[in-house]
Formats: C-alpha cells, sequence, structure tokens
C-alpha cells in the first residue's frame, strides 16, 4: 500500500508542477514579447537499495520556445517589433544587461527609454535617454532620431541607438522575471544584422488551444492519480477490517 501511496503522490505533485508551467504560459498569452516555457515528463530511476527497475515520474523544464509570435501593428511610434531573429537589450532591476523582445517601449518621467515592463532599453553607452522633442522616430537598425522642440522637421537629430543582440538562443536562460540572460553574466556584442519594425508589437508565441488541452488533460492525470491515493486508503481500510475480524 505505502508503494502504490507513494507513487501516485509523487506522480500528482509532478503533474501539478506542471500545470504551473503550463498555467503561466496561459496567463501571459497577452504579454507583449512573451516565450513560452517548455516541459515534458520522463522516467527517472530511484537510487538506494531495492529493485532496479523502480522509477519515479518526473517532469523537466528543457527550455524556452524561441518561435516569433504573431506582429500587431500599432501605429505607435514608441512600438517596435523585431524582424526575424535578435532581441532588445535592457538593464534588469539588479543592473545587469538581460534581453526581451517587448518593444512596447515609454519615456519615463526623467527621459529615459524603458519597456512597458519598466525596464531600461540600453544604447551604445548605456540607458537611453531621450530629450524633449517635437515628434520621435525609430529606424530599422534602432537608431532612434527627435525633432526638437518648436524646430522643424528638417532639423532631425539623433539621440541614440537601442542595443539589439542575436545571441546563440540555446545558451540564453529565462529568469523569473522573465528576461533572458546569458549564463555568468556574459553581455552579448550589438548586431548590426537585427534589424525592427517600427509602429508594431511582436506578440505572446503561447499557442492557446494547445495549452488549453494540456490544462485538460493534466488536470485529468492530477485527478486520477488522487483517486489512486483514496483507493489505496480504501483498500488499506479493508484490509485492516478483515485482520480484525480474525
Amino acid at each position: 500500500m505505502d508503494e502504490m501511496v507513494y507513487l501516485a503522490m509523487t506522480g500528482a505533485m509532478q503533474t501539478e508542477y506542471a500545470q504551473t508551467i503550463n498555467s503561466n504560459n496561459l496567463a501571459n498569452v497577452s504579454t507583449t514579447g512573451f516565450r513560452a516555457d517548455l516541459h515534458s515528463f520522463s522516467s527517472v530511476p530511484i537510487d538506494g537499495p531495492g529493485i532496479e527497475t523502480r522509477i519515479n515520474p518526473v517532469v523537466e523544464s528543457y527550455g524556452t520556445d524561441f518561435s516569433q509570435g504573431p506582429i500587431a501593428t500599432t501605429g505607435r511610434d514608441l512600438d517596435i517589433a523585431i524582424q526575424g531573429d535578435g532581441f532588445i537589450a535592457v538593464q534588469a532591476p539588479d543592473g545587469t544587461e538581460a534581453y526581451t523582445r517587448a518593444g512596447d517601449l515609454r519615456v519615463e518621467a526623467g527621459g529615459l527609454l524603458s519597456t512597458g515592463s519598466g525596464h531600461l532599453i540600453m544604447g551604445d553607452g548605456g540607458p537611453v535617454a531621450i530629450p524633449p522633442n517635437a515628434s520621435l522616430l525609430i529606424g530599422r537598425d534602432g537608431t532612434i532620431s527627435v525633432q526638437p522642440l518648436s524646430q522643424g522637421p528638417e532639423t532631425l537629430a539623433i539621440v541614440d541607438r537601442i542595443k539589439l543582440v542575436n545571441p546563440d538562443v540555446a545558451r540564453l536562460q529565462k529568469g523569473s522575471d522573465g528576461l533572458l540572460r546569458l549564463p555568468e553574466g556574459e553581455i552579448a556584442d550589438a548586431d548590426a544584422s537585427v534589424s525592427v519594425m517600427s509602429g508594431a508589437l511582436e506578440q505572446s508565441n503561447v499557442n492557446v488551444a494547445k495549452t488549453l488541452v494540456n490544462m485538460i488533460e493534466l488536470a485529468r492525470q492530477y485527478e486520477m492519480q488522487v483517486n489512486v491515493i483514496k483507493q489505496s486508503e480504501e483498500n488499506a481500510d479493508a484490509a485492516a477490517q478483515m485482520m480484525s475480524l480474525g
């Protein structure tokens, strides 16, 4: 009975973990530039004395889905979407450099350019600062040009250039804040081949239909494992009653 309960409990616990990953993906369906987390079930042998064929089900996270999400046109000057491969360099809350596909930019009260989540956008020499202006344009290479106040459109001045990078996605690690980082604090070099589209945003790459189906399947798996635990308890009670009659 103990083995039966242990196996069902382990399966239920791992199913709950898988449901957490799946639910997080579903919760970020509307998050700009979000990349879905991937997971899979695998069988891991139990170490220690006993039969070597004993195994446990284990949910393993095997990275991030880096496929491109759909691009929606917004017409907003500060919205950008990366075309193809690449990432926007931002400053994480701890001051380190990280990377994102979220291009919903905004100008903070102090003039600093940030994403919608508040992460500062990195330029050629650090965080990008935008001076007061009448209009702002972002070029395909990330170059930011502004029309100074009280000046005509012919007086566009280059302010900075957004740092665009294209590191090996196999080396990127996704943090709990949703930002991507290279291992050991490594910093990616700017890549001139990365281009952006102004007036557009890349949506989340989460497949809603598939994620909902996974949620239903995981819920059924969890229910089945809980039922096994209940059945084990009933069997134990029946066995105890038979022993008491003897």
